[in-house]
């Protein structure tokens, strides 16, 4: 489980899993707008974490972000980590 502390939103943190072929699953938002975020949870689910970060990036709320902005920052957070370990 790879988990984010978001920035200028209503939910507080991004849980995700990653699987062998770069699927992101098991997406959870803690709190925010329940429905709303339930919903991007299941689109997400199982799709290509490329594709979804580059859907989502640069949606904007309230201020400069969004939970969808925020979940592509998450991924691409979780992708410099796994570059990270792999040197």
């Amino acid at each position: 489980m790879y988990t984010y502390s978001t920035k200028g939103t209503c939910s507080r943190q991004i849980i995700f899993d990653v699987d062998e072929n770069n699927k992101i699953h098991g997406l959870r938002f803690i709190g925010g707008c329940s429905g709303n975020l339930q919903g991007i949870a299941r689109l997400a689910e199982g799709k290509d974490i490329d594709e979804v970060e580059k859907l989502l990036a640069g949606i904007r709320c309230k201020g400069n972000t969004s939970c969808p902005d925020q979940l592509s920052k998450a991924i691409a957070e979780y992708k410099a980590t796994q570059k990270n370990a792999v040197k």
